[in-house]
């Protein structure tokens, strides 16, 4: 997936996900600050004890001093405790809200996005963008904002003990920042050229698992094993060099701090030799460059901060503003009641990756309620993505789909599926209970609902018999169960949830004979009153639909019952005796005038 750069308008955007806990954040602020003047005020408590040693008297002031750190300090770390803990809290919170808006807009992407990109890339982007993004607009908050607060205190206070020091001091500041800045550049291409890595290792690895029998059955277990651990090397060699680099940059950083601590002391014990400042000064002059650089360091880091949370948000907006070519129309109403007839009126698509070529050309159809329909024809015909096209999963690039004579696309997507049933020929299983499955259509279905559905798909007599019955777990995608027995819960599944139109595509077509007789069985159950559209390339299996609609690259070219279309001897009779062939004698074909269909 391609992500734009970054702008100051997506930085602004994204800091607008903190305000809803601008209170909260207002209140950890107060808290660091205060905690940070603590820090501030520590050297001169030190400055204070060291003055007073040489006096006659010391040992008053000594011991208020010395109480007054102890209290200092317990004070400072409660306040550090609390703020870390609301800081926690509401980065947990912000990263639920993107949680939140990251995924609704998943769910409602079309099915076009999906496609384009794998799961598991998804997935990685999702995850680390969020991380990415929450841990650096929490540094940059609660860590780079009290740092920037006491380092203005501290240069203060060390103007004001000794202006010669400070200004030495001050000299070697900047040699931190320089080194970050230097540093940023390679530290924010490295952060994306390792997201783009563990991106393309977890797609593949997301594959590799959904198709662990496909990998099985190739003896390919070792070189997937092997692909993925040598992704992991390449993305971990970048790792170790960007550590060893991060290292150098750090102590070139720590060695500045140090030259500065040298230079002062030297200057510093010079000074008080000539007896221009005093220990107590110098002591507390040490402390402030101690905590100066602590702050400077931080702020240096804020130029590789920023870049990275740019690399994040980047990842979490190409999500959320990704393109949603159907979203409902501003006056899209609810389906409150549907009947189930269908009209395709001069149907065009082609999918915007299939170079042009078109899917369905020109396909004019109409469908009654409560009538069966059978789509037909090669693979590649149009036959499932016609039936994409009624469940709004895509808009024709021309002409229109209409339920009940009202175009689709004045209909709300949500409420226009929740009428539209779908048993496919791999039926998805939720790794949840045989009751939880049957029900996703309807959450809140009674116990009695759902065995009434599961009795009337020829379920109920094998879901009794397993271990824990309706609440036996099925398994990621009910791989605990035969092919016919997903097929009859995903069958049940539809029952429950009532649909006026149906659309089946290829049910038995993976199932043996015994196990197709009860699927039929429990189709049978499912199809009645309902407006059905059944996808086959079993012939036997549409004889009995009302109409067979016979699909050929994209157009509809022949239409008639099973009979009809056998005595006009056309493609549709040839298909026949091809699946036929060696099993029956040869079907007659005395041919009839053809009958003119709408291309």
């Amino acid at each position: 997936m391609q992500t734009p750069p970054v702008s100051r308008g997506s930085m602004w955007r994204a800091l607008g996900y903190l305000r809803p806990y601008r209170r909260t954040i207002v209140f950890i602020l107060l808290l660091v600050l205060t905690s940070a003047s603590l820090s501030a005020l520590e050297p001169l408590v030190l400055k204070g004890i060291f003055d007073q040693l040489g006096s006659e008297d010391a040992t008053k002031p000594v011991l208020l001093g010395v109480g007054l750190l102890v209290l200092m300090g317990l004070l400072r770390e409660a306040l550090g405790a609390a703020s870390n803990w609301l800081t926690w809290r509401t980065r947990i919170q912000v990263h639920f809200a993107l949680n939140e808006a990251t995924v609704s807009r998943l769910h409602r992407l079309p099915l076009s996005f999906h496609r384009q990109e794998g799961v598991g890339a998804l997935m990685t982007r999702m995850d680390r963008g969020l991380q990415g993004f929450v841990g650096a607009i929490t540094e940059l908050t609660f860590n780079v904002i009290p740092a920037a607060v006491y380092l203005c205190i501290a240069v203060a206070v060390m103007l004001r003990l000794d202006w010669r020091l400070a200004l030495l001091a001050l000299a070697f500041a900047p040699l931190p920042v320089l080194i970050a800045r230097r540093a940023a550049p390679v530290q924010a291409r490295r952060e994306e050229t390792l997201l783009e890595r563990w991106t393309q290792i977890y797609a593949r690895f997301n594959e590799v698992l959904s198709g662990i029998l496909t990998v099985k059955s190739f003896a390919m277990e070792d070189r997937e094993k092997q692909r993925f651990l040598h992704g992991v090397r390449d993305a971990n060699a970048v790792v170790t060099r960007g550590v060893a680099f991060d290292s150098a940059v750090t102590a070139g950083q720590n060695t500045t701090v140090l030259v500065a601590r040298v230079a002062s002391i030297c200057m510093g014990g010079l000074l008080v030799m000539k007896g221009q400042l005093t220990v107590g000064t110098l002591v507390a002059f040490l402390g402030y460059i101690g905590g100066l650089f602590g702050p400077v360091q931080g702020l240096s880091g804020v130029y590789k901060t920023l870049r990275t949370a740019s690399v994040a948000i980047r990842q979490v907006f190409s999500i959320l503003d990704a393109q949603d070519s159907l979203g409902d129309a501003p006056d899209a109403h609810e389906v409150t009641h549907m009947r189930g007839d269908v009209t395709f009126e001069d149907v065009h698509f082609a999918y915007p990756s299939g170079a042009g070529r078109p899917l369905i050309n020109g396909i004019s159809l109409n469908v009654r309620r409560g009538e069966t329909v059978a789509l037909v024809g090669p693979s590649g015909a149009g036959k499932t993505t016609l039936m994409s096209l009624l469940c709004r999963f895509y808009d024709p690039d021309q002409g229109v789909v209409r339920v009940d004579g009202r175009d689709i696309r004045t209909l709300k997507q949500l409420s226009l599926r929740r009428n539209i049933g779908v048993v496919l020929q791999d039926a998805l299983l939720f790794n949840e209970s045989v009751k939880g499955n049957i029900a996703y259509g309807r959450p809140h279905a009674t116990d009695a609902e759902i065995e009434a559905a599961a009795r009337a798909a020829h379920a109920h007599e094998f879901i009794q018999a397993l271990p824990q019955g309706y609440d036996t777990l099925v398994g990621e995608r009910g791989s605990r169960l035969s092919a016919g027995e997903r097929q009859r819960i995903a069958i049940a599944r539809s029952l429950l949830t009532d649909p006026p139109i149906l659309i089946l595509d290829e049910p038995t077509s993976a199932l043996d004979a015994e196990s197709e007789a009860l699927v039929q069985d429990a189709l049978g159950e499912l199809m009645k009153g309902r407006t059905t559209f059944a996808i086959a390339h079993r012939l036997s299996t549409v004889v009995s639909a009302d109409r067979i609609l016979v699909l050929k690259d994209g157009r509809l070219i022949e239409e008639g019952t099973h009979a009809e279309l056998l005595r006009r001897d056309g493609y549709y009779a040839s298909l026949v005796r091809k699946q036929t062939r060696g099993l029956l004698p040869e079907l007659p074909a005395p041919p009839l005038p053809a009958t003119p269909v709408a291309a």
